[in-house]
């Protein structure tokens, strides 16, 4: 009868060995023969009336081989569905010569198999020290967004001539030398920036240019830090380059045009934010202040959960590493190579460890997404997609629209990742206690754009 025994040969690594003897698997090595003599069709004989003798020596190799590994398979699957050890992957089978299988004399064999065990793992979020940093809304970044509003609803006015910092100019960028001369191959680039973006001093060289007017300038010069970092990627160059900054380019003036702010007046307010019915100034900023104040703290509530996932990833967890290396170089289409290995093994068992770290906290704490939610997570994507536009009349057909899409494997799977992702981080954050820290926009930013995942 066959056996299936177990032995530790590392750490987290097992190997389970199929030991089978002939009347395990030779019944049903001679069943098939039996039925390949019914089926075969073979000239000079009637079909069915095809001699065992002949069958078995013409197909008999591969018959026998098929017969032995699926009673393998079947042995080997058995016992782990009855045992129910945790372990990676599938079992990887080890050093075994099948050229031993031999239909004219079966015999008795052992087929070893090594698994990977997942190692446990103990997550202690009461040891975490995180801080939550919060961004508190002031008068300035009220009255920026305010101007901000007033520009983005104003009208567009068309000006012969540059008179304030608040001129938006279309420009053509070309790049020369200090003298004015067209580089070879050099960048070019239209662009469309307000006057107040420029140095203080080049603002003074732009008043009362017009249409046509051309000026070469430096770019380390002609604009303020902040602003010269974005127009440096913008013209396609490196911004870690120092040297960037150092080129010459020709501006040449496409455009002049103002925007007339909007007035501060509930017409204003109202198109903001529609529905609100917001009469006075006072009310306006209030509503302001309240939806800025949203946008920080659900920027604040992001960089905490980057703390969080770090301080998660950090959990000790060891791994059945030769298995797993094993497993990498001989899991996929084609077999890697140690190097290949080597490279690939960090960040292989990186994502491994959130793997078991995420998969543990899911399952402890019964966190699940249910097809309601996804419907509505959907619902929400899509009217997101279609942004401001007017949603009148019959809207029957986004409920259509989202019976297709639960169809689309991958696009539920996705859906379902983002969802079961964020109810893992507010489920973590609800046992966590953060010391806050106040932090300006731009502090909380560059932990962003410093940490992200």
């Amino acid at each position: 009868m066959a056996e299936v025994t177990r032995e530790n040969i590392g750490l987290l690594h097992d190997k389970l060995t199929v030991k089978l003897n002939k009347e395990d698997y030779y019944p049903s090595f001679e069943k098939s023969i039996k039925e390949y003599s019914k089926k075969a069709n073979i000239p000079g004989f009637r079909k069915g009336m095809v001699p065992a003798g002949m069958v078995k020596k013409m197909y008999g190799a591969s018959v026998f081989y098929d017969a032995v590994i699926k009673e393998v398979e079947k042995e080997i699957q058995n016992y782990l569905t009855a045992e129910k050890p945790e372990f990676f992957a599938q079992p990887l089978p080890m050093s075994t010569d099948l050229r031993n299988l031999d239909m004219n004399n079966p015999a008795d064999y052992e087929f070893p198999f090594e698994i990977g065990l997942k190692p446990p793992v103990d997550i202690d979020l009461a040891k975490a020290k995180l801080t939550l940093n919060k961004v508190k809304v002031t008068e300035g970044m009220i009255n920026e967004e305010i101007e901000r509003l007033q520009n983005r609803h104003g009208k567009m006015l068309d000006p012969e001539t540059v008179t304030s910092e608040d001129n938006v100019l279309n420009v053509n960028f070309v790049e020369v030398d200090a003298e004015g001369n067209p580089v070879p191959a050099g960048v070019t680039k239209d662009n469309s920036l307000l006057v107040k973006y420029f140095t203080p001093a080049f603002r003074k060289q732009l008043m009362g240019k017009k249409k046509d007017d051309s000026i070469v300038l430096q770019l380390n010069n002609a604009f303020e830090e902040k602003e010269r970092e974005w127009i440096i990627s913008d013209l396609g160059l490196d911004k870690e380059d120092t040297s960037a900054g150092d080129k010459f380019f020709k501006m040449t003036i496409t455009k002049v045009g103002l925007v007339e702010r909007r007035e501060l007046n509930e017409e204003f307010f109202n198109e903001v934010f529609p529905g609100k019915e917001i009469k006075t100034e006072e009310a306006f900023r209030n509503e302001l202040k309240e939806e800025i104040q949203k946008h920080w703290d659900s920027q604040s509530r992001v960089q905490l959960h980057d703390q969080l996932y770090h301080f998660l990833l950090d959990t000790p967890i060891q791994f059945p590493d030769e298995f797993l290396k094993n497993w990498l170089k001989r899991g996929g289409e084609k077999e890697k190579s140690a190097e290949e290995v080597e490279a690939e093994f960090p960040s292989f068992t990186n994502q491994l460890k959130w793997t078991l770290i995420s998969d543990k906290i899911i399952k402890e704490n019964n966190l699940e997404v249910t097809e309601e939610e996804l419907r509505e997570n959907m619902k929400k994507e899509i009217l997101q997609y279609f942004g401001q536009m007017k949603m009148d009349g019959d809207t029957s057909w986004i409920e259509s629209y989202i019976d297709r899409m639960m169809k689309e494997e991958k696009q539920v799977d996705a859906s379902y990742r983002r969802l079961i992702t964020d109810k893992l981080f507010s489920w973590a954050e609800g046992q966590v206690k953060p010391k806050e820290k106040e932090v300006s926009p731009e502090e909380l930013t560059a932990m962003q754009h410093n940490h992200h995942h």
